[in-house]
């Protein structure tokens, strides 16, 4: 009882800088003010305005509505082309833009502010590039391989001219080339069974071998064949802040078309290939892993949850320096986000002057209305025990009594971890040398957190050590200030995470 709780208290919202956050779309308004929209839109058994999910006239026209009315963007796609939901490729939007204002993984690019990021199988809808430019102003390469898929991206992005200067579209060829701008319909259509084997891949004159712990994983489920991902779509020292995908879920359009509640269309190129999502998503790592740090951030959607586990493996074994995940929440869907670096991180270096206290304490306040005292107390246990910290709960009194080994501490304190939770996984392998990274060793550190009610909106966290005479009472000082910071930026509205 009590995990089926916890696990709905626990649920994921909508990133909070998203649009829709507080905002849902009101299709009674969009109905009065375009009446193309109008027709699409009934009361539903609770007298609520909603529109037919299962008809893709009625969701290309929400899409439509959608992107002219909140973010200025004219916007149109063909019949059976894949049609976006705005709300939930806002979030993957925002979790880039977290990933890229986060000072894990340091800024490599020397274009000072400017960021720029391709996104892989842009589509007909084009609508990544079209978003991340309206709302953050970044520039973006939009890559597809199918005529049409080019042709409309092309006349989504002249469409808006007001940001169509921010957005390249690269067609992918056959031969690993890739043409833009006037060249686009020149090329000859897409063999999608013309790619080489993947087991070795090169970059210039330099051929990288893959490791052996990918290609046996890779041996025994199925191998993408395809389009070019990554390599052969990167022009020549080109460098990126990121790449994003909605990669192909599904081996099957029979498989694509199982749930009967939504209809988005897709064409199977945007839908389907061998081996699904998992194949696809091993291909990019495979291409990372020779283009290291041209790409600062590696990103993609991941549409089944049980191959978070499989992918995160797949990304230890080629030695990358971050792997974060993320669940994105529209409605009744769920998504989830992956992301690595081979970007040496920031070290977190503990200071001598770093204050050695028993207790500490600090202030949730603007606490945003959807939570409560016992929404924090169960995101506290979660910040320790997705580390393997030990951890106990009292709902009733609002504690959780926390023993924490050594090598967990570090790991919290090495990462800067921002809202550890069980679908906001970030994985550092270890590599802060030197006794001048941590403080005097101790085994274990055993210390309370309480959570008090103080005013509406308002919460006090305070925490003790048990030991008062622990060697560890700097390390716990600098734990509180990293959980301070996590429940900040998951709880509080001004911090906007």
């Amino acid at each position: 009882m009590g995990g089926k709780k916890r696990r709905r208290m626990e649920r994921p919202s909508i990133h909070p800088r998203n649009k829709y956050s507080d905002n849902p779309p009101d299709f009674a308004l969009l109905a009065s003010v375009y009446p193309s929209f109008k027709p699409f839109v009934f009361l539903n058994r609770a007298g609520r305005p909603t529109i037919d999910w299962t008809d893709f006239n009625a969701t290309r026209e929400l899409t439509r509505v959608l992107l002219l009315h909140d973010h200025v963007l004219t916007w149109w796609i063909p019949d059976g082309q894949l049609c976006p939901t705005v709300p939930n490729r806002s979030n993957y939007i925002h979790w880039i833009e977290d990933l890229l204002a986060s000072e894990i993984i340091p800024k490599t690019s020397t274009a000072g502010d400017k960021v720029r990021g391709i996104d892989i199988g842009t589509g007909a809808n084009c609508i990544y590039p079209l978003l991340g430019a309206s709302l953050l102003g970044w520039s973006f390469v939009g890559t597809d391989v199918t005529d049409v898929a080019l042709e409309w991206a092309e006349r989504n992005v002249s469409s808006n001219p007001h940001i169509s200067e921010l957005i390249e579209i690269r067609k992918v060829e056959s031969d690993g080339s890739t043409s833009s701008g006037e060249d686009l319909h020149n090329g000859e259509s897409f063999n999608s069974k013309g790619e080489k084997d993947g087991s070795k891949t090169s970059a210039g004159d330099t051929e990288v071998l893959l490791p052996s712990s990918l290609h046996a994983d890779l041996s025994s489920t199925k191998s993408y064949y395809g389009p070019p991902v990554l390599l052969g779509v990167l022009k020549d020292g080109e460098k990126l802040d990121f790449c994003m995908c909605n990669p192909p879920f599904f081996e099957t359009m029979e498989e694509a078309g199982l749930n009967p509640k939504t209809s988005c269309g897709g064409t199977p190129k945007e839908m389907v290939c061998p081996g699904g999502e998992k194949a696809f998503i091993t291909r990019m790592i495979e291409d990372s892993v020779v283009l290291k740090q041209s790409i600062r951030w590696y990103t993609s959607m991941v549409g089944k949850k049980s191959n978070l586990k499989i992918l995160v493996s797949k990304l230890r074994d080629v030695g990358v320096t971050m792997v974060k995940t993320t669940e994105f929440v529209q409605g009744q869907t769920c998504r989830w986000g992956i992301a690595w670096s081979f970007v040496p991180p920031a070290r977190k270096i503990i200071l001598p002057h770093v204050a050695e206290k028993n207790n500490q304490s600090f202030m949730l306040e603007g606490l945003q209305r959807q939570f409560s005292a016992i929404n924090v107390l169960q995101s506290v246990e979660s910040f320790f025990s997705t580390l393997g910290a030990s951890c106990k709960s009292n709902a009733s009194s609002f504690v959780v009594d926390v023993s924490i080994l050594e090598h967990q501490c570090n790991a919290i304190l090495r990462t800067g971890v921002q809202g550890y939770n069980e679908n906001n996984y970030q994985y550092m392998p270890e590599t802060c040398n030197g006794s001048s990274c941590l403080p005097p060793s101790f085994e274990e550190l055993c210390f309370r957190i309480l959570v008090f009610q103080q005013i509406p909106g308002t919460l006090l966290v305070k925490g003790s050590l048990k030991d008062r005479e622990s060697p560890g009472s700097g390390v716990f000082s600098s734990i509180f200030q990293q959980l301070e910071e996590a429940l900040k930026n998951k709880f509080c509205r001004e911090k906007g995470f």
